[in-house]
């Protein structure tokens, strides 16, 4: 799911890989959360733990052609999102009570796929739109996936700000390189965003309008 620059340092490269398996390893968490949740069995959670940690960066890798897609070629992705399914499972009720933590953390992982996702796009000459889109489609896709799967409209669409903060935070990747600006300051930059936004959305309890059927006729 990472993407190395040419010219970027070890160290870079190094933090970023970090980063990216521990948003793995969070929105993993999330996925098994959901499946106790919904009494699925272990097999059960551990599908929906996989799914919410990789399923955004599978599609993106996917629709640019870059297959095998890394949560699938790489171990460590699979790795990772099993282990804190495994966690999950048999220790539940301690996860559950860091959830306000796992919020956080999740904001930052959100803004780390989203410029990760977008940068990889650009490197594989897609144009601006596009690149933004996808960069938006990495950090919210595992959570669709996941809600799908247990029968729940994605939870993108009917709660705080989302989306839309992973889709800034990707396009200020994408401005950046229409700039000619430095990859890692500009990747900070919008997943600092990214996370500011989402985390202000949570403890501020921003929504969107929701839409309002009319009553329907009494037959």
């Amino acid at each position: 799911m990472v993407l190395i620059h040419p010219g970027e340092t070890v160290i870079m490269s190094v933090l970023f890989q970090a980063f990216d398996l521990g948003g793995t390893f969070v929105f993993a968490i999330s996925g098994a959360l959901a499946g106790v949740r919904h009494k699925l069995d272990l097999f059960g959670v551990l599908v929906l733990s996989f799914a919410a940690a990789t399923f955004g960066g599978i599609t993106r890798d996917v629709l640019i052609g870059a297959v095998p897609p890394a949560s699938i070629s790489d171990w460590r992705y699979l790795a990772v999102s099993l282990l804190a399914g495994t966690i999950t499972f048999f220790f539940y009720s301690k996860v559950n009570r860091f959830r306000n933590a796992l919020l956080i953390y999740d904001a930052a992982g959100l803004g780390l796929f989203a410029v990760t996702g977008a940068a990889k796009a650009l490197a594989y000459q897609l144009g601006p739109v596009p690149a933004a889109l996808l960069g938006m489609l990495t950090g919210i896709g595992g959570g669709v996936v996941r809600d799908a799967l247990v029968s729940e409209v994605p939870a993108v669409f009917r709660t705080e700000v989302y989306a839309v903060a992973a889709l800034i935070g990707a396009c200020i990747v994408v401005l950046g390189s229409q700039a000619g600006l430095p990859p890692a300051p500009v990747a900070a930059a919008g997943a600092f965003l990214c996370f500011t936004i989402r985390l202000l959305a949570i403890r501020r309890d921003w929504h969107f309008p929701v839409a309002k059927a009319p009553d329907e006729p009494q037959g």
